[in-house]
C-alpha cells in the first residue's frame, strides 16, 4: 500500500480546494516542480497530479507545470483533470506520464474510455469522486444519480486499471476519510482502489490501511498543512504491512 501525494495545479500554482470549490483555494507553493522533488525525497513512490483548471474547464492549461513536473522527479506521475479526449492522452503520453485518471469522460464517453484503456494497458484509471455515493464531474460542480459502485463496477468492465475513489465532503476538509464507503467499492472490484479525500492524521492512515486490497492512499491538505509528515505516513504503512 502506497502513500501518493497529490500535487493539485491552478493557474501554474499547486494549491489545495475545500471540496473541490474554486472560491476556497489555498496556494502553497509557486513552484510545483520542487514540491515533488520534496515529496520524492521523502519517501514518495508515485505523485498525483490534477490539473484543477482542466477539471473545471475540459482544457488542461497547466501543461508547463506537468512539464516540469515530469522533468523533477523520476517517479512514476498520475495525471487527472480535463482528459476528455484521445488527443489529450496521446500528448500526456508524448510527456512521459505514466498513468491517466479520466472521470468526466468516462462517464460521459465510455466508448472513449474503453478505447483508451485497449489502447494504454494498465495506464487508465477510472476517477470516481462520490457525494452521498452518487457520482460528480465536470469538476465536481455536476453531481449526476450514478451509484458510485455500480459505476466503478462498469469502469472495471471496460478494462479501467484501477479506480481513484475521492469522496468530495471530505475532500481538503481535514475532516477524515469516508472508511466505510471506500472499503465497500474495494470490496466491490478486482482492480486497485486508490482512496482520496479527508486524510488528516496518521490514524485516518492506520484506519484506511485495514481495508483489504486497498492499493493507496492519496493525501494533499495534511501533508501541505504540517498535520501529517509524508515520511513517518510511508514508516507507519511499512510498519503495518512489512
Amino acid at each position: 500500500m502506497l502513500i501518493i501525494p497529490a500535487i493539485d495545479l491552478k493557474n501554474g500554482l499547486c494549491v489545495r480546494l475545500q471540496q473541490g470549490r474554486k472560491d476556497a483555494v489555498t496556494v502553497y507553493s509557486d513552484d510545483p516542480a520542487a514540491m515533488a522533488r520534496g515529496w520524492v525525497r521523502d519517501g514518495a513512490e508515485l505523485i498525483h497530479v490534477v490539473d484543477l483548471d482542466g477539471a473545471f474547464t475540459g482544457h488542461q492549461l497547466n501543461l508547463e507545470g506537468i512539464k516540469r513536473i515530469r522533468a523533477a522527479v523520476d517517479v512514476p506521475l498520475e495525471v487527472g483533470g480535463g482528459i476528455r479526449d484521445e488527443d489529450r492522452l496521446e500528448l500526456l503520453v508524448s510527456l512521459g506520464i505514466d498513468r491517466f485518471i479520466i472521470g468526466t469522460a468516462a462517464i460521459a464517453q465510455p466508448e472513449m474510455f474503453h478505447r483508451a484503456c485497449q489502447r494504454y494497458p494498465g495506464r487508465v484509471l477510472a476517477g470516481i469522486d462520490a457525494s452521498n455515493s452518487k457520482v460528480a464531474i465536470k469538476g465536481w460542480q455536476e453531481v449526476t444519480q450514478r451509484d458510485a459502485i455500480e459505476v466503478a463496477i462498469e469502469m472495471q468492465g471496460l478494462g479501467a486499471a484501477g479506480v481513484i475513489y475521492t469522496d468530495i465532503s471530505r475532500d481538503g476538509m481535514l475532516s477524515g476519510p469516508n472508511v466505510e464507503a471506500t472499503r465497500q467499492i474495494t470490496a466491490a472490484l478486482s482492480i486497485p482502489v486508490i482512496a482520496s479525500g479527508g486524510v488528516s492524521s496518521l490514524e485516518d492512515i492506520k484506519n484506511l490501511s485495514s481495508i483489504e486490497g486497498l492499493y493507496g492512499i492519496i493525501t494533499g491538505k495534511a501533508i501541505y498543512s504540517g498535520a501529517i509528515d509524508l515520511r513517518d505516513a510511508i514508516g507507519l504503512l511499512k510498519g503495518i504491512h512489512g
